[in-house]
């Protein structure tokens, strides 16, 4: 057990979070007007179990590069950052542009950041933006890098069945940027971080990759049972699994975070919690004994987001306490993979714009 906490756990020093801003797609779908269920009845008790009341749904067009895009210009303007300046970008989706190529090389063109900028993508899930704070701020750490960006968006609602009741209504469409910088001295970030690949079948897509190439068959929907019908490009989750793994590795990881970065729950601000829907979140709650009051959520309004739900919540729940206090904060984002990731992290002041509709 001591071997795995020690290889799990990072200590980041000399790098802070400059800002963070976030975008969303302007159509709203209510749940309570949604396609995806049998009756009013279903979708009444589906709000009910889940909070989620509505979602953001990006248009056939628009994709989670776009998201990405307005949110990172946005922010880069309101931090005055020079693009010249930004030497390493990040971009974590599971909806890229295209198989080839990585979306961060689009991305540096789109931004005009220059050609001898550090670009790549990583593909995870609903805990891929506090892993990528912690490789960004790996990357700055030394100095070598100075200033860096983190995207992290998904259209998750592309990979849903608009006939299944089981995942479509969950999850909704959002981009997000994060600015980093090298900063000598300012206050280490410690990261706690797992995973679980024997579960991988939990939550995945079966065809369209090389495993499993696209087929004909892979296009036939298939009512699995009344209210799910879908085909074998879109989303599975197995969600009797997903919760026992949701309220299990998430306090676990919470707690060895904390026990290791040598801070108690007490001297934490707000706890950041992937937003995957109010049972699950409530549970992990429940589970660490920690006030409602530190605990912001914005899955009524925008669903689960996958890997932007946590700073989404950031911007749309706390923006006036980021740009005006120093915030001791703890993140935990947690999906597919199965992976999780737990952050500790101090803002000061930071710049955080007001959310991007487009």
């Amino acid at each position: 057990f001591t071997n795995f906490i020690n290889m799990a756990f990072q200590k980041i020093e000399n790098v802070k979070i400059s800002g963070i801003a976030a975008c969303v797609p302007k159509a709203v779908e209510c749940n309570i007007n949604s396609s995806a269920f049998l009756s009013n009845d279903d979708a009444e008790k589906f709000i009910a179990a889940t909070g989620i009341k509505e979602r953001r749904i990006a248009t056939p067009e628009t994709c989670s590069s776009d998201l990405c895009y307005h949110a990172a210009t946005k922010l880069i303007d309101q931090l005055g950052w020079s693009r010249k300046d930004i030497d390493c970008l990040i971009f974590i989706t599971q909806t890229p542009d295209y198989i080839v190529p990585a979306t961060s090389c689009i991305l540096q063109d789109r931004l005009e950041l220059p050609t001898d900028c550090y670009a790549f993508d990583i593909t995870l899930g609903c805990s891929g933006w506090v892993y990528g704070i912690s490789i960004l701020g790996s990357l700055l750490s030394s100095g070598n890098f100075r200033k860096g960006l983190l995207l992290v968006g998904e259209t998750t609602s592309k990979t849903k069945s608009p006939s299944d009741k089981s995942t479509f209504p969950l999850f909704g469409d959002a981009g997000t940027a994060t600015g980093m910088e090298y900063s000598p001295g300012y206050e280490p970030m410690y990261f706690h971080t797992g995973t679980d690949g024997a579960k991988h079948r939990a939550i995945y897509i079966p065809d369209g990759a090389f495993r499993n190439p696209t087929t004909i068959q892979s296009l036939q929907s298939e009512e699995i049972e009344p209210g799910i019908i879908r085909n074998r490009l879109q989303y599975i989750m197995d969600g009797g699994s997903v919760f026992v793994f949701s309220i299990t590795k998430p306090p676990q990881s919470i707690r060895i975070l904390l026990e290791n970065a040598g801070k108690s729950k007490e001297d934490i601000d707000c706890f950041f919690l992937h937003q995957a829907n109010k049972i699950m979140v409530d549970k992990i709650i429940e589970k660490l004994k920690i006030p409602l009051e530190k605990t912001p959520s914005s899955f009524e309004l925008f669903g689960n987001t996958s890997m932007s739900s946590i700073p989404l919540t950031m911007v749309t729940r706390k923006r006036k306490e980021f740009e005006n206090s120093k915030l001791y904060l703890v993140t935990c984002g947690f999906g597919s993979g199965l992976s999780w990731a737990s952050g500790y992290i101090v803002t000061d002041c930071i710049v955080c714009p007001e959310l991007v509709e487009i």
